[in-house]
């Protein structure tokens, strides 16, 4: 098993350029399915999930073909059958495969998918969307097999306004018949890059980006070129990283209003940002004063950036509170933080950090891919070498961050 050796108490300087979004990218290559001719998706990141989802595409039959950052897909030859357990259970969003396969061939076949274990994330939103749609579902010895003898546009509610239902629900709607509006529908930037690439192909999407969203039916996708937007989640641990151990590090290639809540509550603990058209330069304070974050849907502070922002509020004075509201699990990374040195109490889904706490470098976990990121960060400040297992849940997300954060002068490497 490979680790990741951190040695800490560097300083980082230099610039760093962001991806393309994981939590994009992942939708966009099984949306590929939909269309009937080639397409070809640029910047896509080179992380794990990248291959996962190819392997799944060439399972089927179709030609996938990469270069660097840029995929060509053709799904013309593409054989519509039963998506095993081996490979979908890779990563979470294997799921997105429902919505596609359901919306082209009226019926899809495939284990429940697998992904990092920070909570329930059932599938009941997405399932339900379905069936308003005109499809049965049912479930055996967790394998889906959902049909349809045609879809037929319907208004769909969600109970919660969750983005991987959001998305599933547009990729089955799409070649549908009639209209389909989606209400309390997810706003996250991931899901307006999606539907621009389902319009670029001949979609008619209208609303991405707001609560309610409008699909008109097509009986046909055709040819396209479409670019994955910059991953914001990659930006915000970068920026973290530069608030934590940062002397005017120049983050580029983002989009500075996908992080306004990240923003804010550095500035507000003392972080200095300067922002520009598609970059900001991070330094860190003499000084960080507490603040309380709470998790929510875009715009709203992101669940993803919730456990990197953890370690830096290691160092804010005074009592920090910080509540998720999205995931039950994703406090997994306090008890390594804790055994760092941070003071760090968990009361149900709210944690308590007191701080600032002298953080040391120990034999830590990664148990998911953010909270991986989260001990990244605290490698960073921590005194002496921090080693952390279990890696591969943080290759899944963030392309060469170690090659990344050496360029900025982190200590860092993989054994």
């Amino acid at each position: 098993m490979r680790k990741l050796i951190i040695e800490g108490g560097h300083l980082l300087k230099g610039s760093i350029r962001i991806s393309g979004a994981k939590n994009s990218a992942v939708a966009l290559i099984p949306a590929s399915v939909l269309c009937d001719e080639k397409v070809t998706i640029a910047n896509v990141p080179d992380i794990t999930d990248r291959t996962a989802l190819s392997e799944i595409l060439e399972y089927l039959g179709a030609k996938v073909d990469v270069k660097e950052n840029n995929i060509e897909i053709d799904s013309s030859q593409l054989i519509n059958k039963e998506i095993p357990e081996n490979i979908s259970k890779k990563l979470r969003a294997s799921y997105y495969f429902m919505g596609a396969l359901l919306g082209k061939y009226k019926k899809v076949e495939m284990y429940f998918p697998g992904g990092c274990s920070i909570g329930t994330r059932p599938i009941n939103f997405t399932l339900n969307g379905f069936k308003a749609l005109g499809a049965k579902v049912k479930e055996k010895n967790n394998k889906y097999i959902i049909e349809a003898k045609k879809l037929k546009g319907s208004n769909i509610y969600l109970d919660f306004p969750s983005v991987g239902a959001t998305i599933n629900i547009i990729l089955a709607a799409v070649r549908a018949e009639g209209e389909t509006i989606i209400e309390n529908a997810a706003r996250e930037p991931e899901i307006v890059n999606v539907a621009t690439f389902l319009n670029n192909m001949g979609a008619k999407i209208i609303g991405a980006g707001t609560s309610e969203i409008k699909i008109k039916g097509v009986s046909k996708l055709g040819s396209c070129f479409h670019e994955v937007i910059p991953d914001r989640i990659e930006a915000g641990t970068y920026i973290i990283a530069a608030a934590i151990a940062g002397k005017k590090v120049k983050i580029e290639n983002i989009i500075p209003e996908h992080l306004e809540s990240l923003i804010l509550k550095l500035k507000e603990i003392g972080v200095k940002i300067e922002i520009g058209a598609d970059y900001c330069v991070i330094s860190k304070p003499n000084k960080y004063k507490k603040t309380n974050i709470k998790t929510q849907g875009y715009p709203g502070f992101p669940t993803d950036l919730q456990q990197p922002i953890t370690s830096l509020l290691t160092q804010c004075y005074g009592i920090n509170i910080v509540e998720e509201t999205i995931y039950e699990n994703r406090f997994k990374n306090i008890e390594f933080l804790n055994k760092m040195g941070a003071n760090i109490e968990i009361q149900g889904q709210k944690i308590l950090i007191k701080g600032p706490s002298k953080l040391k470098g120990e034999s830590v976990f990664a148990t998911d891919l953010r909270a991986g990121a989260s001990l990244i960060l605290a490698g960073l400040m921590a005194e002496g070498t921090t080693t952390i297992e279990n890696i591969e849940h943080i290759l899944r997300g963030y392309e060469n961050i170690v090659e990344k954060l050496s360029d900025l002068g982190a200590k860092i490497k993989i054994e």
